[in-house]
């Protein structure tokens, strides 16, 4: 398994304490929002879409 830099840990930490305050939050819309993007953010990057527009 590939080791992650430190760069790469700190988005994770960030992405994952946006993720904590947005529930934390109590907005269902935001909440609603937030899980709408991971989730196309998933498909669309199993589909290979982010590897095809950035190499």
């Amino acid at each position: 398994m590939r080791r992650r830099g430190l760069v790469s840990s700190l988005y994770t930490a960030a992405r994952l304490a946006n993720d904590v305050s947005t529930v934390a939050s109590g907005n269902p819309h935001r909440i609603a929002r937030r899980a709408k993007n991971r989730i196309l953010g998933r498909v669309l990057g199993r589909a290979g879409l982010w590897r095809l527009l950035w190499h």
